[in-house]
């Protein structure tokens, strides 16, 4: 991904990085929720819609990056 160039190329990584914070946060809440814990599996939902808002996004520049390249 870091081979893009120019706005998008930065727009996207950053992008990336957003989703891999969130998939991480939700990963170790998945963990806690597995074993009962009520509020991490809240923590769970909650980030499963902030989840699908950066993937919208990721799709959007990732498809714009490509017809650029």
């Amino acid at each position: 991904m870091h081979t893009l160039g120019g706005y998008q190329s930065m727009a996207l990584d950053n992008t990336v990085v957003e989703l891999e914070e969130v998939l991480g946060k939700i990963s170790k809440d998945l963990e806690k929720a597995k074993k009962g814990n009520k509020a991490a599996a809240q923590r769970v939902r909650t980030g499963t819609i902030l989840l699908q808002k950066i993937a919208k996004v990721y799709r959007k520049q990732s498809v714009e990056s490509e017809r650029t390249n």
